[in-house]
């Protein structure tokens, strides 16, 4: 067959044009002379951010595909009609399409055209690559109903591609369960429950992505913003947008957003756990509003040679008012000198002068009206308040009664007293109580959408810290009950989503596997009826026999078996992490070196030199590898507070494969487990 009408040669030179394309585009914008059209020099450099923005997005990434599917379209809509599928829009040099966003509208039947309900598309084409270049194809004629419904090759192939570096986009493999939720709207939160190898965390990044797409205005005046559970899982996920195009979305943890003091300390379990429960909302409401005193003397304002008498009664008309109107502290607090300055300003109507609003504003800047706001509503240092609930027994009984146990306020309390708040040995749940006065005295920013990823873990404190940050915008949870490992784990997706403000939330279940081998799922899913009852098990698309390898040795063997598992892991391409308790990670550290095996932190990416990491199993969640092999799985349970706790943690550990799973023990496996093996 000659070369000219070769299918692949001709989506070969599809490609190659496009990429002259983008790089066109790209010139087209560095050619850009903005300075005739800039008015001045803040104009000038808010333009060249924008323009240089814009090349950035514009990046032609080796490694990434411009397109990886095709559409073609029948006849009603899009008639004859040819669609290239990909990350991000290429045009020529007339303006036409060779490349679609697969955001876009015409792309959607990409991800949920079918034989059932083809949507008017005669073709749809997948595309295999290889090192960046195209090397396969493959085709389905969605409306010839001699052609059997069949799993994609290409698809499964690039599910399964072996992962070294950073998370990676799904944007090729995203499927129709998965695509309604990444096209919901901007208007409405969505909690999506999905097990280990759903995709829950790149759904919730391509929402990030599409929402940008459809909604770019309003969400570049407005913000979006990334929280994760720590710094290793926002350093795998945080090559995802920009491999979109999408460059200017934040990403922080939940420390970070409330870091308004330096965190130093540690707290208990128990301690944490009254900490960050909701009631402390309202100890903290009634310990702010406590600052405020009702007058007793009436109040003088001298302007020139006339004094006014406000009355005490009628200031305490307006102090109670502002109470019961239950704004935050500090718009109330700025609210009362220009209510004091009104009521002077209707005695002196009433007295023939005829003052405007000037007079008001000098009369609310006035000396003795200044005093008496001091008195009445003095300022609240959002820290200050926190140390005096922690350290003062007789203030937090007094904000306390009713709400907490006198047990639960002696885990509050300190046992030595800081003397200031640069002192303090704060805990990461102080910093979350300050968070929250600190919202009762002074509204907190508001975002356009917030994604929370692994939500399951945040306490009902933390949770409000969160949907503080999205009031008047929405967001997308993610997370599994099953995989909550804190002492304050979420029970329900009601009652957190009741805590983050957003009860009206629509709850998504994603029970589809994609990543994890059926082998490895089926194995840690045993332990779902004594942690997480009720909850459904995940089913793999996955087929992968031999996927599953359990291993015993001699306790004086174990770290011996680890390191061969290790070895043997390596001869398999791609990613390995080698999954301990906490408490093994410094043994089989020095097992590792001493085989001569390089490896890797959590967080710092992986190579194709360097494909091993060490992790410890409190560090896991959220993080994939090609092939895990586990560390003595009985030492990740014995290394939590209780049993249900060390459970979920080892359901962590079991569900990172992506490949294959290896488990080397010494200790008798968990009895939920020991079935198999």
């Amino acid at each position: 067959m000659s070369t000219s009408v070769d299918p692949l040669a001709r989506e070969r030179a599809h490609l190659a044009d496009s990429r002259a394309a983008l790089r066109a585009m790209r010139e087209d914008v560095e050619a850009l002379d903005i300075k005739d059209v800039t008015a001045n020099w803040v104009n000038s450099l808010v333009l060249g951010r924008q323009i240089e923005e814009r090349i950035k997005a514009l990046a032609d990434l080796s490694h990434t595909p411009l397109f990886f599917g095709r559409l073609d379209y029948l006849h009603t809509t899009q008639e004859g009609q040819r669609f290239y599928i990909g990350r991000r829009h290429v045009h020529d040099a007339g303006g036409d399409p060779m490349v679609i966003d697969w955001r876009a509208p015409v792309s959607q039947p990409f991800y949920r055209a079918s034989k059932k309900d083809p949507q008017d598309v005669g073709l749809r084409r997948r595309f295999g690559y290889t090192g960046g270049e195209l090397t396969a194809y493959e085709d389905e004629h969605l409306s010839d109903p001699a052609e059997q419904e069949r799993t994609s090759r290409l698809l499964q192939a690039e599910i399964e591609r072996p992962r070294v570096g950073p998370m990676r986009d799904i944007v090729a493999t995203i499927q129709p369960e998965q695509d309604e939720i990444v096209r919901s709207g901007l208007g409405g939160t969505v909690c999506v429950q999905g097990g280990p190898g759903t995709g829950k965390t790149a759904v919730g990044l391509h929402r990030v992505a599409y929402l940008l797409y459809a909604h770019r205005d309003r969400l570049a005046r407005t913000g979006t913003l990334v929280i994760g559970p720590n710094r290793s899982f926002l350093h795998y996920i945080e090559q995802v947008l920009p491999a979109l195009g999408e460059l200017e979305v934040q990403q922080a943890t939940v420390d970070d957003l409330v870091a308004h003091v330096e965190v130093r300390g540690t707290d208990e379990a128990a301690t944490a756990t009254v900490k960050g429960d909701a009631r402390m909302a309202e100890v903290l409401r009634r310990a702010v509003r406590s600052h405020v005193t009702l007058p007793t003397e009436p109040l003088m304002v001298v302007r020139g040679s006339r004094r006014w008498r406000v009355p005490a009664y009628e200031l305490e008309e307006m102090v109670r008012e502002l109470l019961d109107r239950d704004i935050r502290y500090g718009a109330a607090r700025d609210a009362l000198p220009q209510r004091i300055a009104h009521a002077v300003l209707v005695r002196m109507e009433q007295a023939g002068e005829a003052p405007d609003d000037r007079v008001q504003d000098a009369v609310a800047r006035n000396t003795a009206v200044k005093a008496a706001v001091k008195a009445l509503w003095p300022p609240v240092d959002p820290a200050k308040l926190v140390l005096r609930l922690l350290s003062d027994a007789e203030f937090l009984a007094a904000h306390a009664a009713g709400i907490l146990t006198d047990d639960e306020q002696k885990l509050l309390l300190w046992a030595k007293p800081a003397r200031s708040v640069k002192s303090a040995k704060w805990s990461a749940a102080d910093a979350v109580l300050i968070d929250e006065a600190k919202d009762l005295v002074e509204r907190t920013h508001s975002l356009g959408h917030v994604v929370l990823d692994e939500a399951q873990d945040l306490s009902p404190m933390q949770y409000r810290a969160v949907g503080r940050r999205c009031t008047t915008g929405s967001a997308t949870i993610l997370g599994d009950l099953a995989q909550g490992t804190t002492p304050w784990a979420t029970e329900s997706w009601a009652q957190a989503l009741t805590h983050l403000g957003k009860p009206e939330a629509v709850v998504e279940e994603l029970t589809a596997g994609f990543r994890v081998p059926r082998e490895v799922i089926a194995y840690a899913s045993l332990l779902l009826p004594y942690m997480s009852p009720g909850l459904a098990a995940v089913e793999s698309v996955r087929e992968n026999p031999g996927s599953l390898s359990i291993r015993h040795r001699e306790p004086a063997e174990l770290d011996a078996g680890v390191v061969a598992a290790c070895v043997e892991s390596l001869e398999h391409e791609g990613s390995i992490g080698l999954i301990a308790a906490d408490a093994r990670i410094a043994p089989l550290a020095e097992a590792l070196t001493a085989a001569g095996l390089t490896y890797l932190s959590p967080g710092e990416e992986t190579t194709a030199e360097s494909r091993l990491t060490l992790v410890p199993a409190s560090l896991a969640k959220g993080l994939e590898y090609d092939y895990v092999v586990l560390d003595d799985p009985a030492a990740v349970v014995d290394g939590e507070p209780d049993e249900r706790t060390g459970l979920r943690r080892l359901y962590v550990a079991l569900t990172r494969a992506v490949s294959g799973l290896t488990v080397v023990h010494s200790s008798p496996l968990p009895p939920q487990l020991d079935c198999v093996g």
